[in-house]
């Protein structure tokens, strides 16, 4: 096996019985039930299994068996068994989280070690995305595909039961047409629990009965009326109090962020690495504010390279315990909108005091590495430092310097670009995955309307940024990883990437067949290249990429590290962006405490961040989708009866869905609008004319023409064009 294909390897160079978290779990549960009548502790099982896994896994690994009800904790003791009576129809159910797809229908996700379970709209019986919910499975002979398919059973926990929305009025009767793209149906509302709101308000609506499998429609009241929907700034704010964002800071957190001193002494400079006279700048996208991180540049004798990675020192301004900081690990991320930034932190923190502005004397937390003349790394360090940035670079700029060898620090940029393009080159040769996709970008006009979409490009400068914070981010890892106290390891938060489900590969492999690309199962990340390599030059691939990257697992925090996969990392952290991700600011403050010594964080308190923090990720990802679509909506809207190229990458029952080529814009194609009937293919990778047999699948090219737009729901509806 090439060192590609070894999943494990990458994940952990195994000692012993070292075993990885997905088989340990398989292990130790197999392990109670056999030992049905005993009952272990994590140091029991360590030495029963002869396993190499410090006792903080093991522990981690029967918590969770714990919380999914396959064992149980044995009250007042360290000690778990086997459940003593085994549920048979549990066997034929599954609990797990609703995935719901454009097309309507949903996947329950249930666990990175289980296949996905497909679950169509009519058997959600009213269950939303992100609602978690218990499945039953249907027997073979009852399914429409080949895998795994259930019907929900029953609503564990609500995401949410607040909706955001317009209101309609009409005929003495009120709705709320829901904002989200995910959500089922749209939301009665009698007429004395509008509040006052008039038709086309935005409001804010609260569930109080969801209906009953599908045949009733949810109803609701108003809780908050926000006015008019036409306003941009009324709809992007929409998007991220859906997701329970705040978008203002209280007065307290303001006063607060007020009172901090911007004066660095000369005590604290005293206390740090001095590096202000060493050249450095900093690399950004031309609109950025908010510069957390920075590259320093010194060439040594015996022609080695010093290149320090500074980082915005905003632990040194955030203290625990503050309301500022509270609401920062309440955010846990900033939100990037097409048209804003949401901060996490007050802007006198992430745009002033802690930015790495040029020309100013800054506080930051550096890992500084030396390579020899082969840009080899044969050195590290970690610490506070002071920095004075020469320079701010748009990634346009530095691009431009890269290509022509011209320009301000022309020499440092193109020996950091060679330091950069090694370091990659080895990453992949190590097994690492291209995840890049097409990131879309919007030219504005004065009132926020969208005036050209397009696919922003992505040049070595934007590589080079982005190699040496995997370093940085990497180095920081490994360096906590080695710390002990008292023979246990140093709680941390790692951002780990489980390897694949084998399932979803094969499941992926022979979907890729259907056009005409093979998949070796044995080498996933060199395929996963490949087939990323072709798209690139065949746009009927492109719609497999998204179901590619699906199928790998999400990465995430947690203190139980088992490796980054699409990195081919071992030991991988986040280090490098505090003043927009809360979980740098833990990583700050426990390696400054373990710089010089060594110190435990609660294990318990750190994991429950780990797992606040990743949510928050996801729901920030969610809200930047959402903006990017209402805009592409409103970009659309002005080319009404405008033909473009497209690409299929989509279908249901009612149509298929297109994304225009040029500015990966969708819309929906509907059969009804064809010249006859067609039927969709169990598969739903085809549809079928009735009378001409014409076949239209996912990645055929199609010229369409918008015929209408709308915005409420995020939506165009195209036609074919001859």
């Amino acid at each position: 096996m090439s060192k590609n294909n070894s999943l494990k390897p990458i994940l952990r160079k195994k000692k012993s019985n070292k075993l990885l978290k997905s088989d340990l779990l398989v292990v130790v549960l197999d392990f109670l039930k056999r030992r049905r009548t005993n009952s272990y502790s994590a140091r029991q099982l360590i030495k029963e299994l002869k396993l190499a896994n410090n006792k903080d896994s093991v522990s981690h690994v029967l918590e969770i068996l714990a919380s999914e009800k396959k064992i149980i904790n044995i009250e007042g003791t360290n000690k778990y068994s086997i459940t003593n009576k085994p549920n048979i129809d549990a066997a034929n159910q599954e609990v797990g989280i609703v995935d719901l797809t454009k097309t309507g229908d949903a996947y329950v996700v249930v666990s990175k070690d289980s296949n996905d379970i497909f679950v169509r709209y009519s058997n959600l019986n009213t269950a939303l995305n992100g609602d978690k919910v218990k499945v039953k499975l249907l027997p073979e002979g009852r399914r429409s595909r080949t895998k795994k398919e259930g019907v929900v059973i029953k609503i564990i926990e609500r995401s949410t039961e607040y909706f955001i929305g317009t209101i309609q009025i009409k005929r003495k009767r009120a709705k709320l047409i829901p904002d989200s793209t995910k959500f089922y149906e749209d939301i009665e509302i009698p007429l004395d629990s509008l509040k006052n709101a008039k038709d086309e308000d935005k409001a804010i609506v609260k569930i109080t009965s969801w209906g009953e499998k599908n045949k009733l429609k949810p109803t609701g009241v108003v809780t908050l009326v926000l006015g008019k929907s036409d306003s941009n700034e009324l709809e992007m704010n929409s998007i991220l109090i859906q997701k329970g964002f705040n978008i203002s800071f209280s007065e307290t957190i303001m006063k607060e962020a007020k009172s901090i001193s911007n004066k660095i002494t000369d005590s604290e400079i005293a206390n740090r690495r001095d590096f202000r006279n060493t050249t450095t700048f900093t690399i950004d996208p031309f609109d950025a504010k908010d510069f957390d991180d920075a590259l320093s540049i010194k060439f040594l004798k015996n022609k080695q390279i010093e290149v320090g990675i500074h980082i915005a020192d905003v632990s040194h301004y955030l203290k625990v315990g503050t309301e500022m900081d509270k609401e920062a690990y309440l955010r846990s991320t900033s939100v990037y909108l097409v048209d804003r930034c949401n901060p996490m932190l007050p802007e006198i923190l992430s745009n002033e005091l802690c930015s790495l502005r040029p020309n100013e004397d800054k506080l930051t937390f550096s890992a500084v590495f030396t390579f020899d003349e082969n840009n080899i790394l044969i050195n590290k360090w970690f610490g506070k430092t002071v920095i004075h940035s020469n320079r701010r670079f748009s990634y346009e700029e530095a691009q431009l310097i890269l290509d022509t060898e011209k320009g301000d620090f022309a020499k440092e940029l193109l020996k950091l670009n060679e330091i950069a393009l090694k370091l990659r080159k080895k990453r992949f040769r190590n097994g690492a995955i291209n995840f890049e996709s097409d990131e879309i970008g919007f030219k504005l006009d004065s009132n926020k309307k969208p005036i050209a979409v397009f696919v922003k490009e992505r040049g070595d400068s934007n590589k080079l940024i982005e190699e040496f914070m995997l370093l940085a981010n990497k180095e920081v890892a490994k360096f906590i990883a080695k710390k002990e106290k008292g023979g246990e390891k140093i709680p941390f938060v790692y951002r780990i990437h489980d390897y694949p489900n084998e399932d979803k590969i094969n499941d992926l492999s022979s979907f890729t067949r259907d056009f005409g690309f093979t998949m070796n199962t044995k080498d996933i990340a060199k395929s996963f290249n490949q087939l990323m390599k072709e798209a690139e030059k065949n746009d009927a691939l492109k719609p497999i990429i998204a179901l590619a990257i699906r199928t790998m697992a999400k990465a995430e925090y947690s203190t139980d590290n088992i490796g980054h996969y699409g990195l081919a990392f071992e030991h991988y952290s986040h280090f490098t962006s505090p003043i927009r991700r809360y979980s740098d600011v833990l990583t700050h403050r426990i390696l400054e405490k373990n710089l010089n010594s060594t110190f435990r964080t609660n294990l318990s308190t750190l994991e429950a961040q780990c797992k606040h923090i990743s949510q928050q990720e996801r729901k920030a990802m969610e809200c930047e989708r959402e903006s990017i679509r209402y805009k592409q909506t409103e970009f659309l809207e002005n080319k009404i009866g405008a033909t473009f190229p497209a690409i299929i990458n989509g279908m249901n029952e009612k149509g298929f869905f297109a994304e225009i080529i040029e500015n990966k814009c969708e819309g929906m194609v509907r059969f009804e609008t064809m010249s006859e009937n067609y039927i969709l293919d169990p598969s739903k990778l085809k549809a079928k004319g009735m009378n001409s047999n014409t076949i239209f699948k996912i990645g055929d090219k199609v010229n369409i023409k918008i015929i209408s737009v709308d915005m409420k729901q995020k939506r165009a509806d195209f036609e074919l064009e001859d």
